[in-house]
């Protein structure tokens, strides 16, 4: 049993300390899992890696549910957390309040590949159709959001789902086709 799995036992059995002791243990990994997210967001983002990870653990330790098994459940469950928070930070950029009617344009740039607005209806498009797909075959959903949204190789992905990386490749190859379709 790893480090990890102890703990997250020990958490489930309420044991203050436990949490206090995960931290430590997983915070490299998840800021690493973050800034490959982070890599992706268009620029003049201001969510930081560091803060993608803080405000995910902190849902996650605060959590009325937190009867991880393994490691592997874990970072599954942190992969969703990170995903709702982008996905929640794509809503509010949209928002009206936040000047969702409005393109945003920096001066310094002399050429965008993507601004905030569209990046925003793309996250939230995919959003919606990994829902559907999540109800049609969870197990290609969550390859998506692994690779996707965490930003794990096929290899890290086989292990925390437990199965081979020639499923996962057929696995990712099928979701994303999928997805394509299904945002057309």
């Amino acid at each position: 049993m790893s480090g990890v799995t102890r703990i997250l036992n020990a958490m489930e059995r309420g044991d203050a300390k436990a949490t206090d002791e995960l931290l430590p243990l997983v915070y490299e990994e998840l800021r690493l899992l973050a800034a490959q997210k982070l890599s992706h967001e268009p620029l003049g983002q201001t969510l930081q890696a560091t803060a993608l990870v803080h405000e995910a653990y902190l849902r996650l330790v605060e959590a009325e549910c937190r009867n991880w098994n393994s490691r592997n459940h874990f970072f599954m469950a942190a992969a969703e957390a990170m995903r709702r928070i982008l996905i929640e930070r794509a809503r509010r950029k949209r928002g009206l309040k936040y000047g969702g009617d409005r393109e945003r344009v920096d001066l310094g740039d002399v050429v965008l590949t993507c601004n905030d607005r569209e990046f925003a209806d793309n996250l939230l498009a995919l959003d919606e159709a990994l829902e559907k797909l999540s109800q049609k075959d969870k197990v290609k959903a969550d390859v998506v959001k692994l690779r996707y949204f965490a930003g794990l190789t096929i290899e890290q992905t086989a292990d925390v789902l437990g199965f081979s990386p020639n499923t996962a490749k057929r696995c990712w190859a099928y979701a994303r086709a999928w997805l394509l379709q299904e945002i057309g």
